[in-house]
């Protein structure tokens, strides 16, 4: 007998039925159509039967009951939840399911047994390791249990009685797409063009820009290497013990982990190459130019004052009509734009040079919280061309 075709043809066109499960785990009946020919319509069932059986056997684990509050954390994560949210919470949220509670959950007991008491101590456990870590934690201990309690797994949620842990305030002001376009388009016409787009684009502390040398740039490879920084020394007058002097001087970097090496875009090597020439200029326009090889100079060859590139983002944001941002600001919108490329905080972490990975979440937790999301490259979106648009 000849098998019956999952296809069918109706109003000018062919169609297949399917079956989708919802988030709640029922499954709903529908009809595709709009295809030119039964093949196309055979090959687009079987791609829907192929996510109806793969989704329907991760529901099995969950009918048995016995799945334990690991198990159950990392289905939640990447069945349930990852589905609903954007890359950036993706990239956040993996962090704190996978690197935050889940290490941090000393026994593991069926997602039926768990209490307050139990949850409790994971979330302690956690906040004792970063500023975040008890109200993140909690946050999303709450939301997976939600789901458990709506889903049937579980009659109640034990995280409604857990200890509050107040939200951090956010520490990170940044601009959207069109206030960045709007500020570079500005700064584009000033003589910190350089230092702001290594800001933006790398990364770099203020101090770390200020310290940069031309030796640390390899033009060929479009190769960065961050080797020192420009910091304030402070020294007390011996005598009277009450007079200090601050100094600027070449430092160390802020820890072993922000000596690091960054690929760099093609716009920043144009900018690096315009600036040594511009340097080359003062040097032979001034006979007291003291070459030490600095980007970011004065007149005389030393570093630029380290409380001048704030001073000059600042008459840069008030003549765009933006708030005003500092070279922080900047750091924290290149981390913002990691993390909507998808990077994990582990990497991002390296690439800007923090002591570890938890320093970073301290910093970027509430980034997924920004309306305006930062969506394009350098290259060809923020890039400020020679005929001065942006």
């Amino acid at each position: 007998m000849e098998k019956k075709s999952v296809a069918f043809f109706e109003r000018g066109s062919w169609y297949h039925r399917y079956k989708l499960v919802l988030d709640d785990g029922t499954v709903k009946y529908l009809k595709k159509g709009g295809f030119k020919t039964e093949s196309e319509a055979v090959d687009s069932y079987k791609k829907y039967l192929e996510i109806y059986e793969n989704k329907i056997s991760n529901y099995k684990i969950l009918v048995e009951k016995d799945i334990s509050f690991i198990s159950y954390l990392k289905y939640w994560f990447e069945n349930i939840f990852s589905l609903r949210i954007e890359d950036t919470t993706k990239s956040v949220g993996s962090y704190i399911i996978y690197n935050l509670i889940i290490p941090n959950i000393e026994y593991d007991i069926k997602i039926t047994q768990i209490t307050s008491d139990y949850l409790d101590d994971i979330i302690a456990r956690c906040n004792s390791i970063t500023s975040c870590g008890g109200y993140s934690s909690k946050s999303y201990i709450y939301m997976a249990l939600k789901d458990a309690v709506i889903n049937g797994y579980i009659n109640s949620n034990p995280c409604l009685k857990v200890k509050t842990y107040r939200r951090p305030k956010p520490k990170i002001n940044v601009y959207n797409k069109e206030e960045i376009k709007k500020f570079l388009k500005e700064a584009y016409k000033t003589n910190w063009y350089l230092e702001i787009l290594l800001g933006l684009f790398c990364g770099l502390r203020k101090g770390e820009i200020l310290g940069l040398k031309f030796s640390d740039f390899d033009l060929e490879n479009n190769i960065l290497s961050i080797n020192r920084q420009i910091g304030i020394e402070l020294n007390l007058e011996k005598e009277s013990c009450k007079s200090i002097t601050r100094k600027q001087v070449e430092k160390h970097l802020k820890t072993p982990n922000s000596k690091r090496i960054l690929k760099v875009s093609d716009v920043i090597m144009k900018e690096v190459r315009k600036r040594y020439k511009y340097n080359n200029n003062l040097k032979k326009g001034q006979k007291e130019f003291i070459d030490e090889d600095y980007v970011s100079c004065q007149k005389n060859g030393k570093p630029k004052n380290i409380s001048s590139m704030n001073t000059a983002i600042n008459k840069i944001a008030d003549r765009a009509n933006l708030k005003r941002i500092s070279v922080h600001g900047l750091r924290h919108m290149f981390a913002t734009i990691l993390l909507e490329q998808g990077v994990s905080l582990p990497k991002i972490s390296a690439v800007m040079g923090h002591s570890s990975v938890h320093t970073t979440f301290d910093y970027y937790c509430d980034v997924m919280d920004e309306n305006d999301k930062i969506i394009a490259f350098i290259n060809d979106t923020f890039a400020v061309e020679d005929d001065d648009k942006c």
